[in-house]
């Protein structure tokens, strides 16, 4: 998306936190680019590349796994192969890769042994090390990279010890050529590796992910110590290239936005509406039926504070209850709200009398992109549909060139701060995530309008209690401790008392999760007495339901919605 002098090219080899070692650098303030793992490396593509990353991926080096273009080990670029990235790097120049007889996967411990290496090398190693912190690792960008790099020397104890975060099957049985093992994991195999002469490094876990110890500065270590990179990027210059781009995407062509009501469509209508001519933007928020309580009021009410005018809103709810009838299967629910999505976008448009050139915009994110298996390069593997990804229709408008999705390339908690330079609310700004097939995924099984009721004000109640009580510092509400939380209607129904009669009510389960990113995510540790008081008003004020539960899954091994 973005034309920078100086950045960081990540090839997407299909892994599922591919973008999060993008985001990671970004918040470092260098600009990352992500490519398809076998896009080919012209001239044009490397203009500007200080550095390149070999991501992830669900395949293996030896089977179907995708190839990088080979000139990739000719351009003198320092490289970083991440888990499938190094089994790449390996398998490309010499070396073998075979399956692992027991899976390495979570925390696992890594010995790195220091000492002996050339200057870059060695001050990449330097990450490994506690007792260095990750500002001393920036400072060097702030001063653009040091021209002369003092070899790192290693502690008294050395070797140095950490705890990664691995998930993979394969390993490296023989190193390719110049490479030497530096790191070990906990099981004996091969976990950090370097190659003596050249620029190029790897490691066979993941320091993207919050779970493991030093990630940061490894990948601070590489950008700076190796690459030599300045921190230069904001995201004031995202917002300002955005809207340039947009201009020039759009021209004089009418864009039309489906207003979810959540954060992400909610940003990409500000920064329509800051971008375009206010008469050009066209919203449109369809309830279907299946929104939070009070969803429609605060919506109409957001968007008119941004300026917009041509908004419309539509009652689907009708629609939306007809088509789901008797329909269980998630995917299937997912598909059906997104066809149905398209369908009435579509008859809606025409009465507007738009042209058909109009454009589509969407607040798609990265990690949907992701979920949905299309990412970059386009070999992530499916975890579930998006509606605004994965159905046909949408499928159709975007090889026909007609979807405009600005952060595409974003995080949630970056959509947020984009959000707040462009004036969203701050109310709006810091929403929980809401998903777009909206009350659908969280009421399992059949959806009717009865079992959307009763989770509605179930829902909301949960929310405000969140939003009124104070975290256990003082420092601010439940709610605000917590990336995202919500309730979910389970299909079972169960026995209880009510006063002297005997109940058989719905069971709901809550769902409270702490994230930066929403790629992995721990459950949030209530306070028993909070947790118990709002399920007894749940159940107290919502007569349909007879038994709270709370959900204690992380992701992995579950996702965060349930379907």
């Amino acid at each position: 998306m973005m034309n920078k002098t100086e950045k960081i090219l990540i090839l997407d080899f299909g892994s599922q936190t591919t973008a999060l070692i993008g985001r990671r650098i970004r918040e470092f303030g260098v600009y990352t680019e992500i490519i398809a793992g076998d896009a080919p490396l012209t001239e044009a593509v490397l203009t500007g590349v200080k550095g390149v990353i070999l991501s992830g991926s669900p395949e293996s080096a030896y089977g179907e796994g995708i190839a990088p273009d080979k000139r990739i080990y000719e351009c003198g670029l320092p490289l970083f192969g991440i888990c499938y990235g190094l089994q790449r790097m390996t398998t490309d120049l010499g070396g073998l890769v075979e399956p692992l007889p027991k899976m390495e996967y979570g925390g696992v411990e890594v010995e790195i042994k220091t000492g002996g290496q050339k200057a870059e090398h060695s001050q990449f190693l330097a990450a490994f090390d506690e007792a260095i912190p990750l500002n001393q690792i920036l400072e060097s960008g702030d001063a653009g990279g040091a021209e002369e790099t003092r070899a790192y020397e290693p502690p008294l104890h050395a070797p140095l010890r950490f705890t990664a975060w691995m998930s993979h099957g394969d390993t490296l049985t023989r190193l390719a050529s110049g490479f030497v093992q530096v790191g070990t994991s906990a099981s004996g195999f091969p976990a950090v590796a370097l190659h003596q002469e050249k620029p190029w490094v790897g490691v066979q876990f993941h320091p993207e992910v919050s779970h493991c110890e030093r990630g940061s500065e490894i990948l601070a270590a590489f950008v700076f110590s190796m690459c030599r990179c300045k921190r230069e990027w904001t995201m004031e210059q995202y917002v300002e290239e955005a809207r340039a781009e947009l201009s020039a995407r759009a021209g004089d062509n009418p864009v039309l936005l489906l207003i979810s009501g959540g954060v992400d469509s909610t940003v990409v209508g500000a920064l329509l509406l800051k971008s375009l001519p206010i008469e050009q933007v066209h919203l449109m928020y369809i309830d279907t039926g299946l929104m939070r309580k009070n969803e429609t009021q605060c919506v109409k009410k957001a968007l008119e504070k941004l300026g917009a005018k041509n908004l419309r809103v539509i009652n689907a709810e009708t629609e939306f209850l007809a088509a789901l009838k008797g329909e269980e299967e998630p995917e299937a629910k997912r598909k059906i709200i997104g066809d149905l999505f398209i369908t009435i976008q579509e008859r809606e448009v025409a009465s507007l009398g738009l042209p058909e050139s109009y454009f589509l915009a969407q607040g798609t994110l990265y990690t949907d992109l992701i979920e949905s298996g299309k990412g970059v390069g386009k070999k992530a593997h499916l975890i579930k549909s998006h509606h605004n990804v994965g159905s046909p229709l949408v499928d159709a408008k975007r090889k026909a060139g007609k979807i405009i999705e600005p952060l595409d390339r974003l995080y949630k908690d970056e959509a947020r701060a984009l959000g707040r330079l462009l004036g969203v609310d701050e109310d709006v700004v810091a929403r929980h995530p809401f998903p777009g097939p909206g009350l659908a995924v969280r009421i399992l099984g059949e959806v009717t309008k009865e079992k959307c009721d009763i989770l509605r004000e179930a829902d909301a109640i949960f929310i405000d209690e969140l939003k009124r009580r104070r975290a256990p510092d003082g420092t601010g509400s439940l709610y605000d401790e917590v990336w995202q939380a919500f309730a979910v209607l389970l299909p079972v129904r169960s026995v209880g008392v009510a006063g002297d009669s005997r109940k058989y009510g719905w069971t709901l389960a809550l769902r409270a999760i702490v994230s930066s990113d929403g790629m992995t995510a721990d459950v949030y540790r209530f306070p028993m007495k909070d947790l118990l008081e709002i399920a007894g008003m749940i159940t107290n004020s919502v007569k349909e339901i007879g038994r709270v539960t709370y959900d204690i899954s992380s992701k992995p091994p579950a996702t965060i919605e349930w379907e």
